[in-house]
């Protein structure tokens, strides 16, 4: 390494430990080994020390902020990100598949809806299927999906491969709406009872604190607690 070299890398550059607390608060699943994976895909080469480390530019960060944009808010297998970052790197401005309107430099802002056509892209459904979640009231029946029905979808069809599917989970469905008309009771009658009124986060607080359970009884189920 040249004299010029290793004073670029004493300064100015992070370490992965620095990376993971600049993106974290963003995307809270990001690891060391998926730093790691993303480079041995070529999607982003961090520069090395001359003992090795691995050294990290601001546009190194902005590179690792689009690709897990692209991830998580656009739903792209990392084949298709790799083309939309060699497009980038030649100077051009490419189109984000499935969305024709938005393009690279705007995808930061993320996609909050999909079409069914969209959904069924990403989770690889049939419309079959998809009408079928729909039909045992899963998913809402609308032309527009919120973007976490990508991973409850994905969900049912996971269940679905090993014989549950969604009509076998109306019950769950019904479970669930009279858990809700019970917060919505708990909520709307200590809002009576308070100086301070609860709204929708004390309702999603409480569904939250009742999945925090739910999982528990499971686990102790199936572990023979």
């Amino acid at each position: 390494m040249t004299a010029a070299g290793a004073r670029k890398l004493s300064g100015g550059l992070l370490s992965i430990g620095q990376v993971l607390a600049a993106l974290q608060d963003d995307f809270a699943d990001l690891t060391p080994s998926k730093l790691r994976f993303l480079e041995e895909q070529g999607l982003v080469t961090p520069e090395r020390t001359k003992s090795g480390y691995r050294k990290f530019s601001q546009s190194h960060i902005e590179r690792l902020r689009l690709i897990l944009t692209l991830q998580r808010d656009h739903y792209l297998p990392l084949k298709v990100i790799a083309e939309v970052l060699d497009d980038m790197d030649q100077g051009l401005d490419p189109i984000i598949p499935g969305a024709s309107q938005r393009n690279a430099s705007s995808v930061l802002a993320p996609k909050r809806v999909l079409s069914s056509d969209e959904l069924r892209r990403v989770t690889g459904a049939s419309s079959r299927f998809l009408g079928e979640a729909i039909a045992a009231g899963l998913l809402p029946a609308a032309e527009v999906f919120p973007h976490d029905a990508v991973p409850q979808l994905t969900a049912l069809m996971r269940l679905a491969e090993r014989g549950i599917t969604p009509r076998h989970l109306r019950s769950l469905r019904v479970a669930a709406e009279k858990e809700a008309e019970m917060i919505s009771h708990a909520v709307s009658t200590r809002g009576v009872n308070s100086r301070t009124p609860l709204g929708t986060e004390d309702s999603l607080e409480l569904a939250g604190y009742l999945d925090t359970v739910r999982s528990g009884v499971l686990r102790r189920r199936f572990s023979g607690q």
